[in-house]
């Protein structure tokens, strides 16, 4: 759950305006997921829908980002250190069984009062320790040293969020597990405390939904955790109803839980494995993924018996071979679920015809963001006019003035933490986003570094007449074990050092890359955005939100039609959006074009490739970054994610940019219009349809 700071969030609910400068951001979340779930639950309490949130407490965030002049380095997000009066003890509850250890686990909360009503959000954060008897008998066993280790083992549970995957340990496992069994343990003791221990073999269905978003290896330990549950008293009451003896133990399992997911990110999900020995903490698990393998795989067959092979919907996705004694994770969760959805009408079909196309009944939710968060609060310059007329002048020169004012808070931002001057007159550029390569920071890095060179064999006044000026504003994480994306900051950087002390070029570009980039940042950048990219390769981004916020900001966005952009422009108008790039149905046949050998690149992209090879943003080498272009099966062989393909498309439709942005007038309108075309990506809309289409909840009457 990446909260924000609360306390200013609430403020400014409460009509109060107060700027927290030095309280951190809660560091309970990743990227897009832990928004969206924050928005949710904000949506949830604002519409007094009864829903509650569980997460784990961790002690470290994602990591705090700084730049150096080498690369990306990343430093402990101690996040608690202000933050810990927030929490709210709730006390001891049931164990949970981690092999043979037994781990303590207390549930915490975090208010989060929403405007006017009386509801909160609140979501419920476990965090685990050893329990004192497995420490008496360790340190019986094996003295202090073995004591030290197992109390360490309680603690790093929920230490640090998301270590390297690459190894068992850096999948942290057991803190996912942990999540799915302490989550279940505190909703059946809510369902007893409420309804009574006697009527939960026939209410549990009809009383509880559980939304279970993006949890990846966990995905398996939810679905079977409903029949092994780690407290024995449990285990008795649920598996004499949902127990594996059962031979309808899938249709009841689902029928208890209604287990919800939310895919996202299709190619992700589609070779989304994890091996028996780092999933099956306890043995009945095996018993358990096989029971339902031999459930659902005979059902599937008859389903698919005398169906046309061709038929869209029933041909077997060609995905990578499963290795052996591999668990396909996501199928499991897809089988697992009594309602399955997309996040995006893009992504849902390709997760409906090519990812999960053996299985039936996905329905599509549309994202959303929380306008009382991306309006009201980090833009009330631009809430105070937003329901004035279009064609008004007035409303137009407010506007303007309104973006101006965000600009100028923005470039004061850049001065302290760059240490670079930029001019609230120029466009302000920016994509701020989690560094991945299909999110193709380095397709707009690669139209930069083209447009510099492009001004550079031009005369002062042939580069005035021919660009805008512009600050280029990057932002976001690179992983820490994803190495690409660690050498695409560093090339932005690079550049940006380079152009930046460039006097020939002067105000006319500049590129900015914003170190620890959050949502405290995002509140400053978003307000002040002009052009904001979402250039991600068709069919690969699941939906996306920043677009949504950038949008509803009055920013008009470049992008390809992947993700929520689809709908966006649909909505603001295809004149109000700059479109580029390969479409969705195209990429899979762009793709064996290049593994074939065939694909002759733009001779933009080559003079492009050439000028940042050629020393000109100083000595580090950058062949391993163009590797991801041309590959080592030869030249044109890799380029997975089609940056060279989309340049030249992406390098005209900048220059359709530059000239709209000449005109203010016509700027203005666009912004206005974007403004005015965000209202569906509400996510009061998405937890409507939820509540509506999915749940059968309806919204408590409060007096």
């Amino acid at each position: 759950f990446l909260r924000l700071r609360v306390l200013g969030h609430n403020l400014a609910l409460l009509q109060y305006e107060m700027r927290l400068k030095h309280k951190p951001d809660a560091a309970l979340g990743n990227g897009g997921s832990g928004r969206i779930t924050s928005r949710f639950l904000e949506s949830l309490a604002t519409l007094n829908y009864p829903a509650w949130g569980y997460g784990l407490r961790y002690k470290y965030g994602l990591f705090k980002q700084r730049i150096t002049k080498e690369r990306q380095e990343e430093v402990a997000e101690n996040w608690l250190e202000e933050c810990s009066s927030s929490d709210v003890i709730l006390g001891m509850k049931r164990l949970l069984s981690l092999g043979l250890t037994k781990v303590d686990w207390k549930t915490l909360t975090m208010k989060f009062q929403v405007g006017s009503t009386n509801m909160t959000g609140d979501p419920s954060l476990s965090k685990t320790l050893v329990t004192l008897k497995a420490m008496m008998k360790a340190f019986k066993k094996g003295g202090e040293g073995v004591l030290l280790e197992l109390g360490s083992m309680g603690v790093e549970i929920c230490y640090i969020l998301y270590p390297g995957d690459e190894s068992t340990e850096g999948k942290i496992l057991e803190a996912q597990y942990t999540l799915c069994s302490t989550s279940l343990q505190d909703i059946i003791a809510r369902f007893e405390r409420r309804y009574g221990g006697n009527e939960i073999r026939e209410e549990f269905p009809e009383k509880l939904e559980v939304l279970h978003r993006e949890l990846w290896h966990s995905q398996i330990t939810l679905h079977v955790e409903i029949i092994e549950m780690t407290d024995e008293q449990l285990i008795q009451d649920m598996i004499s109803e949902y127990g594996i003896s059962n031979p309808k133990i899938l249709e009841k399992k689902v029928n208890a839980m209604r287990i919800l997911e939310n895919v996202d990110l299709p190619a992700s999900l589609a070779d989304l494995f994890a091996k028996p020995e780092e999933i099956l903490i306890h043995e009945t698990r095996d018993e358990a993924i096989h029971e339902i393998r031999n459930e659902v795989v005979p059902a599937q067959e008859d389903e698919l018996e005398g169906k046309d092979p061709q038929d869209e919907k029933v041909v077997k996705p060609e995905h990578a071979p499963i290795p052996p004694k591999m668990v396909r994770m996501a199928n499991l969760c897809v089988v697992g679920g009594r309602a399955v959805n997309g996040a995006a009408e893009i992504h849902s079909e390709i997760v409906k015809k090519e990812v999960f196309n053996y299985f039936f009944q996905f329905r599509n939710k549309t994202n959303g963001v929380t306008p009382r968060r991306w309006i009201h609060f980090c833009n009330p310059d631009l809430s105070t006019i937003i329901s004035k007329w279009i064609d008004n002048e007035d409303l137009q020169i407010e506007w303007r003035a309104a973006k101006r004012s965000n600009k100028i808070k923005v470039s004061a931002f850049l001065k302290e933490k760059t240490g670079y001057s930029v001019s609230p007159d120029a466009m302000f550029d920016i994509q701020v986003k989690r560094i991945h390569e299909y999110k193709r920071q380095l397709l707009n890095i690669l139209g930069i570094v083209y447009r510099y060179k492009k001004m550079k064999e031009m005369t002062a006044a042939e580069r005035k007449e021919k660009f805008v000026p512009r600050v280029c504003i990057f932002g976001g994480k690179a992983f820490a074990t994803y190495i690409q994306a660690k050498r695409i900051v560093k090339f932005i950087t690079d550049v940006g050092a380079t152009i930046n002390h460039d006097p020939d070029i002067g105000d006319l570009l500049k590129v900015m890359f914003v170190p620890d980039y959050n949502v405290s940042v995002a509140e400053l950048l978003i307000p002040a955005s002009e052009l904001s990219q979402h250039i991600s390769t068709a069919g690969m981004e699941a939906s996306g939100t920043s677009n949504m916020k950038f949008t509803m900001n009055g920013c008009v966005l470049i992008g390809t039609l992947d993700g929520a952009n689809v709908e966006i422009r649909q909505e603001v108008g295809d004149d109000n959006f700059f479109l580029f790039g390969a479409q969705a149905r195209e990429i899979a046949a762009l793709r064996k074009e290049r593994a074939e050998g065939k694909f002759v690149p733009d001779e933009s992209f080559e003079e492009v490739k050439d000028f940042a090879r050629s020393g000109a943003f100083g000595p580090y080498n950058y062949d391993e970054l163009m590797g991801s272009w041309e590959g080592n099966e030869g030249f044109g062989r890799a380029d997975y994610f089609l940056v060279g393909k989309d340049f030249p498309s992406y390098i005209e439709c900048q220059e359709k940019v530059d000239n709209a942005y000449r005109d203010q007038k016509r700027w203005t309108i666009m912004s206005i219009l974007n403004t005015a075309g965000s209202f569906k990506f509400s996510s009061d809309r998405t937890i409507h349809e939820y509540a509506k289409d999915i749940w059968s909840i309806k919204p408590i009457e409060l007096s």
